[in-house]
């Protein structure tokens, strides 16, 4: 067991950066997330891409967090409630870092990603492996207040999918949810992914219909029970101007998809950004990197505005040139834009 102590009293990047954002939401300010949480979605493959026939071990996944908050530059890492038990409880990685600790809440059945399944092919089903008092402490029943020692921060996720009867059980599920995380004073921010069964809405109304089941799903939802910011796909510049105008509030963050290119990973923040989005959680865009530690140092260049996209992608390559680190494309491939929310630029 880690002597750090149970309670970590250090001021956290994430909650300066949103008293900052809410204060005034054309701030400068962003958020970054490491989203770590993959084993809950892919099972073994979450740790990385294979090498030699081999994705890395758990113990090297876990490595890999304990020096993403070592180099101390994202605001969150997202964990499994498994891996947080580990990290934060175990070992007290997090405490006198800057860093927020974060587990992922609920595992709906559209990210049971194993290999050979077909789970995605119907409507989301909302799921539950974790509790609140294991994420919390590490136990059925947590101990008081004064003896917490994992993560009070959640990531709780919903597929809306047109259908009546699923979208009612998931949100069903959430107000569940929200009971039980304000009785025990456990805050999340809430991710809201597009429809996962195909033809579920028109292409070009994906981001509208996102955005109105947000707004209608949190409407009936005091201030005790909202999430401290969201986490949706970026849908283009009008989907995300349009629910910034509507409740500043919100403070939509992005989430990152497929790993994508190098340029595509910068672009997505800057755009984001550009657009009123405060907040970026990548997991693949940052897992899959070469070097994630290089990829998280260049993300914040571009999310703080000391870089554009286009400089930052050269830098990544100087970077992975001066460690002798093989690129996965070479640097004409990899400055060019692929991911579709971002055709519009091409």
């Amino acid at each position: 067991m880690s002597d750090k102590p149970e309670i970590d009293t250090t001021e956290k990047t994430l909650d300066t950066k949103l008293e900052k954002i809410l204060a005034d939401p054309s701030c400068n300010e962003f958020i970054i997330a490491d989203a770590k949480d993959a084993d809950m979605a892919f099972g073994i493959p979450s740790t990385g891409p294979a090498v030699d026939g081999r994705h890395p071990s758990l113990a090297e996944y876990r490595q890999k967090m304990r020096e993403i908050v070592e180099q101390g530059i994202v605001d969150i890492v997202i964990m499994s409630a498994s891996n947080s038990e580990i990290l934060a409880q175990e070992e007290g990685i997090y405490a006198d870092t800057a860093i927020t600790p974060a587990a992922r809440a609920n595992d709906t059945s559209d990210i049971w990603l194993a290999r050979g399944s077909s789970y995605t092919d119907t409507a989301s089903k909302p799921f539950r492996t974790a509790t609140l008092d294991h994420i919390l402490s590490g136990q059925r029943k947590s101990p008081s207040r004064k003896h917490f020692a994992g993560a009070d921060l959640g990531l709780y996720s919903m597929t809306f999918n047109n259908d009546l009867e699923a979208d009612i059980a998931s949100l069903a599920a959430f107000k569940e949810f929200r009971l039980e995380a304000e009785k025990k004073n456990f805050r999340y921010f809430l991710e809201v992914f597009a429809p996962n069964v195909d033809g579920a809405v028109a292409d070009e109304q994906v981001g509208h219909f996102i955005n109105d089941n947000i707004a209608r799903a949190l409407a009936g939802v005091t201030k005790a029970g909202r999430p401290v910011f969201l986490k949706i796909p970026y849908c283009g510049p009008a989907a995300m101007e349009e629910l910034v105008a509507y409740d500043p509030t919100l403070v939509p963050g992005i989430l990152g998809g497929a790993s994508g290119t190098t340029m595509d990973a910068f672009t997505l923040i800057a755009e984001a950004k550009k657009y009123g989005g405060r907040a970026a959680l990548f997991g693949r865009k940052i897992n899959n990197a070469e070097d994630q530690l290089l990829m998280v140092e260049n993300l914040r260049h571009v999310a703080d505005g000391n870089m554009d996209a286009v400089e930052a992608t050269k830098a990544y390559h100087a970077g992975l040139k001066e460690k002798g680190i093989a690129p996965f494309r070479d640097a004409e491939e990899d400055s060019k834009i692929t991911s579709p929310e971002l055709q519009y630029l091409n």
